[in-house]
């Protein structure tokens, strides 16, 4: 695992260990463009495996890039362009990106139900300017310094901070293990 951090979270499903809010993540650049869809993510074509995410989790990606989920290895990121995930509110989607491994997406914006998704599967998607990320560099993300560095290039990227409650929801594994973690929906430093 290329995660510096590798404590388990209690709640984690089938994406492995967890990931703190202040962790580092170090994994590989996989760069796609803009306007990936959510059909590109998980394919309509396979929609029937939509209750075996893990099978479905071989396929992700794969209209975008055939060889990416063969390819890639847990904690890679995925880089998108702008409005990453358009298209139908699949929850499936985000899940399978987590549950094949990717460590976050970085994308320069999202599609508002596919980021809102993402944090609610517990997967990392930060915002922030992917234009000068190249193929397979290797990068560094600070979750709680709000960083990338391209440790290829040496590139210092700032990415828009998650709200607390977001980054909350993250660290314990998704909004699920959220409310099990606290019977109820806790706001951080409130009650739940």
């Amino acid at each position: 695992m290329s995660v510096a951090d590798e404590k388990s979270i209690p709640g984690q499903d089938e994406a492995g260990p967890g990931r703190p809010a202040g962790a580092v993540l170090r994994g590989r650049a996989w760069v796609f463009g803009d306007d990936i869809s959510t059909d590109h993510i998980a394919p309509g074509r396979l929609f029937h495996l939509r209750t075996n995410m893990p099978e479905l989790a071989k396929h992700v990606l794969e209209d975008a890039r055939p060889e990416f989920a063969g390819e890639m290895r847990p904690g890679d990121f995925v880089v998108g362009g702008r409005n990453f995930g358009l298209g139908s509110s699949r929850e499936h989607a985000p899940r399978i990106i987590k549950i094949a491994g990717v460590g976050a997406v970085l994308a320069q914006s999202f599609a508002r139900i596919f980021f809102r998704n993402a944090i609610n599967v517990g997967l990392p998607v930060l915002q922030c300017d992917t234009s000068g990320i190249g193929e397979q560099d290797e990068l560094e993300i600070d979750l709680s310094a709000g960083e990338a560095r391209d440790l290829t290039t040496g590139a210092v990227i700032p990415f828009v901070p998650l709200p607390p409650v977001m980054v909350t929801i993250l660290t314990d594994g998704g909004l699920v293990a959220h409310v099990k973690k606290h019977g109820g929906f806790a706001l951080p430093g409130g009650s739940s």
